[in-house]
């Protein structure tokens, strides 16, 4: 029996990742890290991808009133196994606790960039050339 190759994720790959998206939520709200900038940072988690074998988790933030990601999100990935220590309390139930990454969240940055364009001189005027012909 043959496997069917897909590139989506699994329905156990998305409940393991929303899992630890939630665990990591909650690390960083108590302020467990002690970190300065992690400290001074509202951060936004909006997404964790997991692998395959569900040995990495890859979580997608934002850092919130900050102008440059960049520093926020090298805070995060030094403080990364001492938040994995910390999720070993609310994901108990894996047998393997994942390895985190935390990566720059651009998705808002392309969705400004369709707004944008939609918002655009050029597709009003083809909009409402649409509209005159009806």
């Amino acid at each position: 029996m043959t496997r069917a190759t897909s590139s989506a994720p699994s329905q156990r790959m998305l409940r393991v990742g929303e899992q630890v998206r939630a665990a990591i939520t909650q690390v960083l709200q108590r302020g467990e890290v002690r970190d300065d900038v992690i400290e001074a940072t509202v951060i936004s988690i909006s997404e964790v991808r997991m692998s395959p074998d569900l040995k990495i988790a890859t979580a997608y933030v934002t850092p919130l009133g900050v102008s440059d990601h960049s520093i926020v999100i090298e805070a995060l990935n030094r403080n990364a196994r001492f938040i994995r220590g910390r999720l070993g309390q609310q994901l108990r139930q894996m047998k393997y606790m994942p390895e985190v990454r935390f990566r720059d969240d651009t998705s808002f940055d392309n969705y400004k960039k369709i707004d944008e364009l939609l918002r655009s001189p050029e597709v009003s005027r083809d909009l409402d050339g649409d509209n005159d012909e009806q």
